[in-house]
């Protein structure tokens, strides 16, 4: 089978609605941790609502994990390409992640940030049989699972991700709902491309709610803020997308914060059960007074600069290079001024310069971080 038709093969027919929330899709993981925060009594029952989370087993012996990474806990969080109401189904095999948000705590300070590794990112990864292939980072999931997704970024950013958490994307309206909207900044560029996707994801969902009539800060329900966190024609692209979604996660945090405990055990009950993770428990709970302080604006796009490639006729996001960017991402995330690259991953960003022909500085875009 040729390489552009595994590409089309994988790219099943998705509704509007899933392919309007991407790394919206991770609001559901970052509130079901700040839900164990906020309620301050009855974790019996606390607990019994994540206890309702699909729990995955991962071989970490099979992670290439760099343990010379001290003092940051990396999680991965991973937004899923499913259509199915079953959980086991949803998070198999087959399903990509089109959402990839690395959450980076620093252990000593408990600062939080976010990284965000763009889907169509040309690295190596493991195909279903096993074997290195370079191909899309959110192949990985669907050739292998969180495993193999987990293993992919490790392998290519030289991290020590041990953990994840991953949600499908049906909640992510009703979520926005529960918390009784978000109050975004529409600007005209915006203004010009929301509504047609608030009529796409209203004919899906079978909601009728109404267009957005005017720019400025406004509250937006659900189906609007799923709308807004889809617009890509905007300058900026999909880059700027990426913002908007941060944008509408940030006012989904404050909103979990000031809720009463009613309303969030009734969000708990609507998203819990979407949630496919290898944390425990106590690990949720754990992480919670960390999560709930966390500040989103301190978040970044991966990778830093990367440059647009057909490949068999399948469009890639190179990054130029690899090398340049797992440095930057150390250097900068990290503070490991003094960072040596790995033969590996310099083997990694060779082959990707070759296949490609993108090196650095031809004619690469630089991501906005925020």
């Amino acid at each position: 089978m040729s390489k552009e038709k595994k590409d089309k093969k994988l790219k099943k027919k998705r509704t509007p609605v899933q392919k309007a929330i991407r790394v919206i899709a991770i609001i559901l993981l970052v509130i079901v941790i700040a839900l164990a925060g906020v309620v301050i009594a009855g974790w019996t029952y606390i607990r019994s609502l994540i206890d309702k989370t699909q729990k995955v087993e991962i071989d970490v012996s099979q992670l290439e994990i760099n343990e010379e990474l001290k003092g940051y806990r990396n999680i991965a969080l991973f937004g899923i390409d499913s259509r199915s109401s079953n959980v086991e189904q949803a998070y198999a095999e087959g399903n990509r992640s089109d959402c990839i948000i690395i959450a980076s705590i620093n252990q000593e300070t408990n600062d939080v940030k976010l990284i965000s590794v763009y889907r169509d990112s040309y690295l190596k990864i493991n195909n279903k049989s096993g074997n290195e292939i370079i191909d899309k980072v959110t192949h990985a999931y669907a050739f292998g699972g969180a495993q193999n997704a987990i293993a992919a970024l490790n392998r290519n950013l030289d991290l020590n991700i041990k953990e994840f958490m991953a949600a499908n994307f049906d909640a992510v309206s009703e979520a926005v709902d529960a918390l009784g909207g978000v109050d975004i900044e529409i600007t005209s560029a915006e203004l010009k491309y929301i509504n047609g996707y608030i009529d796409e994801v209203n004919r899906v969902t079978g909601k009728s709610a109404p267009h957005v009539t005017k720019t400025g800060k406004q509250s937006l329900s659900g189906v609007q803020a799923t709308a807004y966190g889809r617009i890509r024609y905007t300058a900026g692209g999909d880059y700027k997308r990426t913002e908007r979604m941060r944008d509408v996660l940030q006012e989904m945090i404050n909103k979990a914060k000031k809720r009463s405990i009613p309303q969030l055990i009734d969000l708990a009950n609507k998203i819990l059960p979407l949630v496919s993770t290898n944390l425990s428990t106590d690990d949720v709970i754990g992480l919670a007074p960390i999560v709930t302080k966390m500040n989103v604006s301190n978040s970044i796009g991966w990778p830093y600069t990367v440059a647009g490639a057909t490949i068999g006729g399948v469009w890639y996001g190179v990054p130029t290079t690899l090398e340049s960017n797992v440095v930057k991402l150390h250097k900068e995330v990290f503070g490991e001024t003094d960072y040596v690259l790995p033969d590996r991953i310099k083997a990694i960003s060779q082959q990707v310069i070759e296949k490609s022909g993108k090196t650095e500085g031809s004619g690469a875009e630089t991501n906005s971080s925020k």
